[in-house]
């Protein structure tokens, strides 16, 4: 008897019984199993996780099998990783929802939510990773693709895009003379330098922007990052505070947003912009607790000194920044933010990106999320809704060189009224 392959979702290890480890359900199987080819084993694992896995037993009313047929031909004849992984999301796409779209390792989303994903996928990155340590080379920016063209959305503070100049809006045009790609433009280039052609406004000329490649460790970079981007913004003799949480995926970022605020930068600040557009979710419900002023804050002191505070409490005005690109949990936050009174959420309706989802790392190193659970806030369900802001302002981010009028807007509000 064959030994059961394995799959991870979440914590646990689902077995996936080979046809010799089960044949009394071989017939009843094979009516609903596609064909299984060498140049399709890829897409026939994706198509059996989806089926096995997707939070949906009856996969949205739609004929699984034919859908799997339908894309199928598209995937046998793609000529490379891109195109495959294209096909592939045209299936997923037919399920219409969030939290369910194949990556590659082409892409910096691939390793950041493979860090994400981490511990669901402990025995299986040692297998992808060199050393085991999920990581990249990069310069330390979000890009968004608008229009076939690549557009920087956020830069990290401290990291070296930042470093270098590159501004919110910029246009890459190329890297070293090639088409920009957010992972092949830097792979292999560790302390090397890389020319990025770069334009700023729409009818102006690019200008080169020498960038020094580092190593990127996603959960590190983004930790550090919402540290580093907390600074004081002095608007009518007011000290307006900011901090923008690029993820929240694990309770570290909440940790370093209290001590950023109780002991920080920005612990003698009159008011707080929290920016929680794009990147990525996983905020627990529970975070909002630090607006509601009514609980109790514990301090605790040891004989050092040190105090550490429980339930910490920012009794102060705030303001929350949301964009398209605030998901997942992220919008519970705003929900439960703008619901409770906390203060304006200022910006764009957010992404109505709000289902659970876990990480499979299939067999070729490529990474499957998926949708496997339904998701509800009071009752409610922001899948494929959002969140409205209080306060709408639009921004289109292409050439804004680093100009922001959702967080001028923001700011503004707080100064008026703080």
């Amino acid at each position: 008897m064959r030994a059961p392959a394995f799959v991870r979702s979440g914590a646990l290890a689902v077995a996936v019984a080979g046809a010799q480890a089960m044949p009394s359900l071989v017939s009843e199987a094979r009516a609903f199993e596609p064909k299984r080819e060498e140049n399709t084993a890829v897409y026939e694992e994706v198509w059996r996780i989806v089926r096995d896995k997707f939070y949906d037993p009856k996969l949205k009313g739609l004929d699984w099998q034919a859908l799997g047929d339908k894309h199928r031909a598209t995937y046998q004849e793609a000529k490379t990783d891109a195109q495959r992984s294209a096909a592939i999301n045209d299936l997923l796409g037919e399920l219409g929802v969030s939290h369910t779209h194949h990556y590659t390792k082409d892409e910096t989303a691939y390793y950041e939510l493979a860090d994400i994903f981490a511990y669901p996928l402990r025995r299986d990155i040692p297998k992808h990773f060199s050393g085991g340590k999920v990581r990249y080379a990069g310069i330390g920016m979000f890009t968004r693709d608008i229009g076939g063209k690549p557009f920087v959305t956020a830069t990290f503070p401290g990291l070296p895009a930042e470093r270098s100049g590159i501004l919110s809006g910029d246009e890459i045009v190329s890297a070293d003379g090639k088409p920009f790609h957010q992972i092949a433009s830097f792979r292999d280039k560790i302390g090397k330098k890389v020319t990025l052609k770069v334009r700023r406004a729409q009818s102006a000329e690019t200008q080169d922007i020498v960038v020094e490649p580092q190593w990127i460790d996603p959960g590190e970079t983004f930790e550090g990052a919402l540290r580093d981007s907390a600074r004081i913004i002095e608007v009518n003799g007011k000290r307006i505070g900011y901090v923008r949480v690029y993820s929240y995926a694990g309770s570290e970022y909440q940790q370093q947003l209290e001590a950023v605020l109780s002991e920080g930068k920005l612990k003698d600040a009159d008011a707080l912009v929290w920016d929680l557009r794009d990147g990525w979710g996983g905020a627990h419900p529970r975070y909002l607790s630090m607006f509601n002023t009514y609980g109790p804050t514990l301090a605790l002191t040891g004989r050092n000194g040190t105090t550490n505070l429980v339930g910490y409490r920012w009794g102060k005005p705030v303001a929350m920044l949301v964009n398209g690109g605030t998901r997942s949990g992220k919008e519970v936050l705003a929900y439960g933010f703008k619901k409770n009174g906390f203060g304006q959420v200022v910006g764009e309706r957010t992404a109505g990106a709000l289902l659970a989802g876990t990480a499979f790392l299939l067999s070729d190193g490529s990474l499957l999320i998926l949708a496997v659970e339904d998701a509800a806030v009071d009752g409610e369900r922001l899948e494929g809704v959002g969140v409205a802001p209080t306060i709408e302002v639009p921004f289109d981010v292409r050439y804004a060189a680093g100009k922001d009028p959702q967080l001028d807007r923001a700011v503004a509000v707080l100064a008026d009224g703080a």
